[in-house]
């Protein structure tokens, strides 16, 4: 085989109706078929078949019709039958008989085996349901390796006109390997088409941040390095690797977790106000938060490994796979000159948590007297929950009540299970599937978003750190306060959330 082309970078023709409207205006949507490839396998059982049965039921969908297919041999009444029982078990938001009933006769199911003609088949029986001006959503729920075959199955089916893809992270594992994968890609689908997922930024929360900076005068003037000191995004989880230690052998933290979740996440943190709240504009302004981070030095990096690892299933014995990364990063523009930002995440930690916590500048405090308790909790802080249920907190210093002047740490907290909308969050991927489906790439990642990513990379990918052990059901590998100095790890902390009443 050739060698590939590197891609060049694209300009994305976006749909008209995603460049007049606000994504939050509901705008007509057209009858859409939704090829699930991977329909058996675990994210379209905890995640996606729920979450398009909730869809379905719900006013929020157009009309759809899901033809699902994995290399499982099964027919349409065992398919129904396995959707059925994921959504039981996993539905955030059950359905009653009526709509159960409503939803199975959405569902059929063609094996792989049966090639391409039987899909194509499928695909057209359903679009002949909906009537006319239907649209597919092909969602690619399959490892990254089997990705291309799948491409090619929808090139030779002649599913690929009026239709979008939708792709699962990881999007390549370093500079090269995604350049090829973009441009075997845009050899199909062209950019607009393509749908690059990051769940983290479907969370409710995370577009709670584009909404405190650029809707609240109150922070986005401060929001800068004059009043910010540092930000930490952390996300810790306590699961392990289970069935999943072969893949992740390939993979590790940084590949599985950073460049495709955190790094994603940090741009919206640190995005410059975009020209309007559409697709392109935003897509734009996330890019270029890419094209400032400064390489990744292997000096900011600790890589860890917790203990036990190397005895699952599927991991060499002198596997250096990390299991647990920390690093600090910089972004080389004039809002963000000399603010660090501290990125972890790992398997097997304390506590699982979704966390961005800004510290803001100390403020002088020669005024108040020694003794007096101010400093003494460490900055201020603006923190952001991104687990399911939306919270925000400002933590600031306040007198405590009696005489003489003792200051402790107080906080504003808000949660969406507080307002009388809670029961309209929509889960992470009900709505990026809805914003696939009207083709709006706010919430996705784009060819020159990940390839600049891969780029800043290379450094760490090229002279890893060795990885250092630490015990499961802890914060990582102790050499992470050295990483972090003078500041402190946000977590674990005392504050806990404040209880709905």
């Amino acid at each position: 085989m050739s060698e590939l082309p590197p891609s060049q970078p694209q300009t994305i023709s976006y749909p008209a109706e995603a460049r007049v409207s606000s994504r939050y205006q509901q705008e007509r949507i057209d009858p859409h078929v939704i090829v699930l490839f991977g329909a058996t396998g675990d994210l379209a059982r905890r995640k996606l078949l729920p979450g398009m049965a909730h869809l379905s039921v719900s006013e929020l969908a157009p009309d759809i019709r899901i033809v699902g297919t994995s290399l499982e041999e099964m027919g349409d009444v065992e398919f129904r039958e396995f959707a059925r029982t994921a959504i039981e078990e996993f539905g955030v938001h059950k359905l009653t008989a009526e709509q159960w009933n409503q939803f199975d006769d959405n569902l059929v199911y063609v094996p792989q085996s049966a090639g391409p003609a039987a899909l194509a088949a499928a695909v057209g029986q359903a679009e002949r349901q909906l009537g006319s001006d239907v649209r597919r959503l092909h969602y690619l729920s399959v490892p990254p390796k089997a990705a291309l075959p799948v491409i090619e199955m929808l090139r030779d089916a002649d599913l690929v006109k009026r239709s979008r893809i939708v792709m699962e992270k990881p999007f390549g594992t370093d500079l090269e390997s995604a350049i090829s994968l973009n441009a075997r890609v845009h050899e199909t689908f062209k950019e607009s088409q393509v749908f690059r997922i990051d769940h983290f930024l479907g969370k409710e929360a995370a577009q709670n941040i584009l909404a405190f900076r650029f809707a609240n005068g109150l922070f986005e003037p401060i929001w800068n390095r004059n009043f910010i000191d540092h930000i930490q995004i952390d996300i810790p989880e306590t699961l392990g690797l289970d069935q999943r230690a072969n893949f992740y052998e390939s993979t590790g933290a940084y590949k599985d977790m950073v460049v495709t979740h955190l790094f994603q996440v940090l741009a919206f943190v640190a995005m410059e106000p975009p020209t309007a709240l559409e697709p392109r504009a935003i897509s734009e302004e996330k890019n270029k938060v890419f094209r400032s981070l400064l390489p990744i030095e292997t000096k900011n990096v600790v890589r860890g490994q917790f203990t036990g690892y190397t005895e699952l299933p599927g991991v060499a014995s002198d596997s250096d796979t990390e299991t647990f990364i920390a690093l600090a990063c910089h972004l080389d523009n004039w809002r963000w000159a000399g603010v660090p930002f501290y990125l972890r995440t790992g398997k097997e930690l304390a506590e699982g948590k979704r966390i961005i916590s800004i510290a803001f500048r100390e403020a002088p405090r020669s005024m108040f007297p020694q003794n007096s308790g101010v400093g003494s909790a460490g900055p201020d802080h603006l923190t952001f929950d991104l687990a399911d249920e939306s919270k925000v907190s400002l933590s600031f210093y306040g007198k405590r009540p009696g005489p003489g002047m003792r200051l402790q740490k107080l906080s504003m907290q808000f949660s969406t299970g507080e307002t009388e909308s809670a029961g309209d969050v929509l889960e992470a991927y009900e709505r990026l599937i809805l914003d696939a489906m009207r083709g709006d790439h706010t919430l996705f990642t784009t060819a020159e978003g990940i390839e600049s990513l891969w780029d800043r990379s290379a450094g760490l990918l090229d002279n890893p750190p060795p990885v250092k052990p630490y015990a499961p059901g802890t914060w990582g590998p102790n050499a992470i306060h050295q990483l972090i100095a003078p500041h402190a790890w946000r977590l674990p902390f005392e504050r806990v959330w404040r209880a709905k009443k």
